[in-house]
C-alpha cells in the first residue's frame, strides 16, 4: 500500500510550506517493517541571514521562521549577543516567559487541532484562540514598547497585573479544553483520566495506552541532555554538516518533551511500562502543559525591571551561539560577525534530532508489524516527535 492514509493528514504540523518537508518511506515483507528510510528536506533558510546586518537579521528571522518564531527570534538574539558582547542577563527570565509562552500554544496545537483530527473528531480552534490570545499578552505586558526581540533587550517593565490575568486565562483554558479534572500525577491517576474519555486528550491517551499502542516506537535512542548554547556552537562552528546531521557522542538523540520530563514521575513509570513508546511520548506533552501555569507563575516573581543592554562599543567582529527549549525540542544557533555583518550562520532545529537517518523515528518503526493499523501507528509517532514541516509516509509491501 501507497500514501499517507487518513490518519496521518497534517502529522504533528501546522502550516507546512516554505521550511521544507519530511518524508519517510518504510518498506515491509513477510508482516514486518524491513526498511525505513527518514529524509528532511529544507531550504537553506540560514543562508538568506548571511551578508545581513545584526538588525536586518533580527527583522528577517521571524519571517524567515513561521513557526517558533519567536524561539528562533530568541536563540538568534543570544547569538548576536554573544558575537557583540552585550550582557543581557536582565532579560534572561523575560525571555524564558516568551518561550515558554510560545511553546504552551505550540502544545496546544497538538493537544487540540491534531489529537481530535486523529479520533475522527472535530478540532477546537476556538479553544486554541484563545489561548494564543492569552499568550499574545505577555509580551506586551513584559515590554510596553514591544521591544523585548532584540539584542541587548528592551525596557523591561513587567505588568504583574497583566501577566497574572494572562497566566489565569492559560491555565483555565487549558484545565477547561484539555483536563477538566486536575491534571494525572501517576499511572493509576492517568488511566482513570483516559477512561472517563471526557476530552479529545483524554480519549487519545486512551488509545496510546492500549496493548500494541503504549510501546510503539520504543527505541534505545538516547535523550539530548540540556546542553549549553557553547556545546552547540562548538560544533556548528567546527562542521557545517552538524546543521544537517547532529550528533550527542557519536550517536542521534531525541529531543522535546519526553527528554526533559523522563526524570517525571509519571513519564518515569510509563517509561519503565513501555519504554519510550506514544504513551511516554503523549504524556510527556500533558506533563508540559499541566506544569505551565505554575512554571509561568515562577517566574513572573522573579522578574524586575531592567534597560537595554549597554553598547560596550563598535564591536564589528565575533562569534556567538544561542540555546532555546522549544515545544519540539531543543533549538540551537551559531553565526559569525565580519565587518559588521553575518559572514556565516548555522542551525541546529529540533527536527533533525528527531527525523535523522538513524534517529528515534527510525529506529522505533523498523522491525514493527506491518497489518492495517500500521499507518495509523506510525503517524502518531511522527506527531509525537512533532516535526516543524509537512511529513508525508510512504509504506511499501515488498511482497
Amino acid at each position: 500500500m501507497n500514501g499517507t492514509g487518513a490518519g496521518l493528514k497534517g502529522a504533528g504540523l501546522e502550516g507546512a510550506g516554505l521550511e521544507g518537508s519530511v518524508s519517510v518511506r518504510l518498506e515491509t515483507a513477510a508482516g514486518r517493517v524491513r526498511a525505513v528510510s527518514v529524509k528532511v528536506r529544507r531550504p537553506a533558510a540560514a543562508r538568506a541571514l548571511c551578508g545581513r546586518t545584526p538588525d536586518e537579521a533580527m527583522r528577517l528571522v521571524p519571517l524567515l521562521f513561521s513557526l517558533c518564531g519567536t524561539a528562533q527570534s530568541l536563540a538568534a538574539m543570544e547569538s548576536l549577543e554573544a558575537a557583540l558582547g552585550l550582557d543581557a542577563r536582565p532579560h534572561t527570565t523575560a525571555r524564558a516567559l516568551l518561550a515558554d509562552a510560545e511553546a504552551a500554544t505550540n502544545h496546544a496545537w497538538q493537544v487540540l487541532m491534531d489529537w481530535p483530527a486523529r479520533l475522527g473528531e472535530a478540532p477546537q480552534p476556538k479553544e486554541l484562540a484563545r489561548l494564543r490570545a492569552a499568550a499574545a499578552a505577555i509580551h506586551p505586558a513584559l515590554y510596553p514598547a514591544r521591544d523585548g526581540l532584540r539584542p541587548g533587550g528592551g525596557s523591561l517593565r513587567p505588568d504583574r497585573t497583566a501577566l497574572a490575568a494572562a497566566i489565569a486565562a492559560l491555565r483555565d483554558g487549558l484545565e477547561r479544553a484539555v483536563f477538566i479534572t486536575l491534571p494525572p500525577a501517576d499511572m493509576a491517576e492517568l488511566e482513570r483520566w483516559a477512561g472517563t474519555g471526557e476530552t479529545s486528550a483524554a480519549r487519545l491517551m486512551r488509545c496510546v495506552l492500549a496493548p500494541g499502542m503504549a510501546g510503539f516506537g520504543a527505541c534505545r535512542v538516547a535523550a539530548l541532555e540540556p546542553h549549553p548554547a557553547g556545546w552547540f556552537g562548538e560544533r556548528l562552528s567546527a562542521d557545517a554538516a552538524f546543521s544537517e546531521s547532529p550528533r550527542q557522542n557519536g550517536a542521534p538523540a531525541h529531543t522535546g518533551p519526553l527528554a526533559r520530563q523522563q526524570a517525571h514521575p509519571l513519564v518515569a513509570a510509563l517509561l519503565a511500562r513501555h519504554g519510550s513508546g506514544l504513551a511516554a511520548h503523549a504524556a510527556a506533552r500533558l506533563v508540559e502543559l499541566a506544569g505551565l501555569a505554575e512554571r509561568l507563575a515562577s517566574r513572573v516573581d522573579r522578574l524586575d525591571d531592567a534597560e537595554p543592554a549597554p553598547n560596550p562599543g563598535a564591536t564589528r567582529r565575533g562569534a556567538g551561539s544561542g540555546a532555546v527549549e522549544t515545544a519540539r525540542g531543543r533549538l540551537a544557533h551559531w553565526l559569525r560577525l565580519e565587518d559588521g555583518r553575518i559572514a556565516d550562520y548555522r542551525i541546529a532545529a529540533p527536527t533533525e534530532w528527531n527525523f535523522a537517518a538513524d534517529g528515534p523515528l527510525a529506529q522505533g518503526l523498523d522491525g514493527t508489524a506491518a497489518d492495517a493499523g500500521l499507518a495509523e501507528r506510525a503517524g502518531l509517532l511522527v506527531a509525537a516527535l512533532d516535526p516543524c514541516v509537512a511529513c508525508a509516509i510512504t509504506i511499501q509491501d515488498e511482497d
